[in-house]
Order: C-alpha cells, then sequence, then structure tokens
C-alpha cells in the first residue's frame, strides 16, 4: 500500500473520530440527576478536526518530500551511471564524421569531443562486467593519452597532441572492430 492510500486511511479515520467526539462532546451537555458531567472536560469539535487537519498536512508534505528525494536520487545516480560500452564507442566512431585542419575554428570543438569521448568509453570499459583486464589494452592507450595531456584540455594542448589524440582514437577503434563482440 503507498504511502498516500495510508494517509488517506488514517485521515478518513481521524475525520471519523472527530465527528464521533463532536457528537458525544454536544451529550456532555445533557443534564442527569448528578449533574452535568464535570468530571469529563469539554473539547470544541473544532479544536480536534483543526488539530487532525494539520497531522494530516504534515504527515503528506513529509511523504512528498521523501518521494521527491528518493525521485532525485534516482535521476542522479542514472546521470552519474556510465554508458553501455557499445553506446560509448558509436560516440566515438561519429568522430570520424568530422574533423578539422590544424588552427581551424572548429577544432577546438573537435578535438576536445575526440578527447572527451575518449575519456567516456574509458570510463563505460571501466564499469564494465569483463573484469579489470578485459579492455587492457585500449584503457592503457587511453590512460597514457591522458597522461601526456595532463589534466590541460585547452585548444593550444589538444592542438599539440593532436597526433596522440587522433592515433589513440584510431588504436581504440581498431581494437574495439577486432572485438564486436564488446559493442554490438
Amino acid at each position: 500500500m503507498s504511502v498516500h492510500a495510508r494517509i488517506r486511511m488514517s485521515a478518513a479515520a481521524l475525520a471519523t473520530t472527530a465527528a464521533l467526539v463532536g457528537a458525544l462532546a454536544g451529550c456532555s451537555e445533557a443534564s442527569t440527576s448528578q449533574g452535568p458531567g464535570g468530571d469529563v472536560p469539554y473539547v470544541a469539535p473544532s479544536v480536534n478536526a483543526s488539530a487532525v487537519n494539520k497531522g494530516i498536512e504534515r504527515k503528506e508534505a513529509d511523504a512528498e518530500a521523501s518521494e521527491a528525494a528518493e525521485a532525485n536520487a534516482a535521476q542522479e545516480e542514472a546521470m552519474n551511471r556510465p554508458q553501455e560500452v557499445r553506446d560509448a564507442f558509436a560516440g566515438l566512431q561519429a568522430t570520424y564524421q568530422d574533423g578539422c585542419a590544424p588552427g581551424d575554428g572548429n577544432c577546438a570543438y573537435f578535438l576536445g569531443r575526440v578527447n572527451d569521448e575518449l575519456n567516456g568509453l574509458d570510463k563505460s570499459m571501466k564499469a564494465d562486467g569483463g573484469g579489470p583486464n578485459h579492455f587492457k589494452e585500449p584503457m592503457g592507450w587511453i590512460g597514457a593519452l591522458r597522461t601526456t595531456l595532463a589534466g590541460d584540455t585547452t585548444t593550444d594542448n589538444l592542438e599539440k597532441h593532436r597526433k596522440q589524440l587522433l592515433g589513440t582514437r584510431e588504436r581504440v577503434n581498431t581494437w574495439m572492430q577486432g572485438h564486436p563482440e564488446d559493442y554490438r
């Protein structure tokens, strides 16, 4: 049963109780031979209903906040999960449809994209269930490129290491083409 259904059932039970208390409160004013029942305190029905409504509203707000937090956590986890190797490799292969000449205005985008696709493929390979040695060679080549770039992904540095960047893309592509079971 969902949280909202339980809350609605609790709200219905509390509303019924509040109505019953209200009806009984009217009875407490009846006089008997021993008096109106002075040992029973009188509580106005509107006070009970207000307290019940506030409790229900608080529970509903807490439940909604909890559900929203769970949804956000699931969405964040999905966003941080690496792509499947086949999808990351397809992104790398798509870079073959683009290119640039040294000094061309498109080079910043193109070389940055090749670098990003290689890093995404590396992340996917590391997360793959094939074991740590399954993608040993391509991960080694990408790691060597990462060392060469030393974290500097500026256009000037990517241009400076253009040959290594495109060479790594080529080596990884050739290796993957020889292992079609890893991307189909």
